[in-house]
């Protein structure tokens, strides 16, 4: 929950500050005031302040900056991914990820920031190995609350990243992306001097076993493409790697796959995903390590 009152700003020195150089920024159109802990509130210079929720997450998301009354993923689909995380399927790309993090020798200490990060397993296990300040930010509460639970150590925030992203400028030395985002001038505008953006992209045979399944067909789609697009003049690409791994999946692992990825799609294709007894499944995926320019 939060709450707003713009009519009795407070001035406190005890202000307390985010760790990691996380510096929070308020939401409320025509702000942007730079957000202080006071106790389980945060609040900016002008009195809008915001609740810390029971789990110790964060939520700046305001009505306007969102389109439905539940954003983002589902409770339904963010359990179903919990339990793929859980039996392991996202491990290769997890040790891809590291890889790349690694590569970038980001200092202890510094902050990361994954934007778009859905129930947390990818940056709470990147962040405890390199003993960096986590802050994950995603529009689906569900999301959040679910990484919250689970990654106390973890900064988690519930705001709309497309609107832009409520931290401060130079922010965080690192800036994660997986399976989407990409708002370039915000990615640029919140790393320091140095910082780098590592994403993470579907690559185009990427589940093309399930979308068989499902369509009768796979489509191929270029994913890499338009993020090299929408990043160009802002960020120059330092290295890229492609991940390919194939596992077989059982029929409730298969169910949460297509829960966690479409929806879960319509009832006629979740009937016959159900009869398939396993299948084996490609996880492919394109990382690339960038620079700003």
């Amino acid at each position: 929950m939060r709450s707003l009152n713009a009519e009795n700003p407070v001035a406190s020195p005890e202000r307390e500050r985010r760790p990691g150089g996380a510096r929070l920024l308020c939401t409320v159109r025509g702000c942007g005031g730079e957000l202080a802990r006071e106790g389980e509130r945060y609040r900016c210079p002008k009195g809008h302040a915001f609740d810390v929720a029971r789990s110790g997450y964060l939520n700046l998301l305001l009505v306007q900056d969102r389109k439905s009354s539940d954003p983002g993923d589902s409770k339904e689909a963010v359990a179903a991914r919990r339990r793929l995380q859980d039996a392991g399927f996202g491990a290769p790309l997890l040790g891809a990820l590291v890889q790349s993090v690694a590569e970038t020798a980001p200092p202890t200490g510094s902050a990361v920031l994954d934007v778009g990060c859905g129930e947390g397993t990818f940056l709470a296990a990147i962040a405890e190995r390199f003993s960096l300040a986590g802050v994950g930010v995603d529009i689906s509460t569900n999301a959040i609350e679910a990484a919250a639970k689970r990654h106390a150590a973890v900064e988690w925030v519930v705001a709309n990243a497309d609107r832009g992203l409520p931290f401060a400028d130079g922010s965080f030395r690192l800036v994660l992306t997986i399976a989407g985002r990409r708002h370039a001038t915000e990615f640029r505008r919140v790393l320091e001097p140095g910082g780098r953006l590592v994403a993470a992209i579907p690559a185009e045979d990427d589940l093309v076993e399930l979308r068989e399944a499902l369509h009768g067909n796979a489509i191929i789609v270029d994913r890499f493409g338009p993020l090299l697009k929408a990043l160009e003049g802002t960020f120059k690409l330092e290295k890229r790697r492609v991940l390919r791994h194939r596992t077989r999946l059982e029929t409730a692992s298969i169910l949460d796959l297509l829960a966690s990825t479409y929806r879960g799609g319509r009832d006629s294709q979740r009937e016959a995903i159900a009869k398939l007894a396993s299948m084996e499944v490609t996880s492919s995926w394109t990382l690339a390590t960038f620079r700003t320019v």
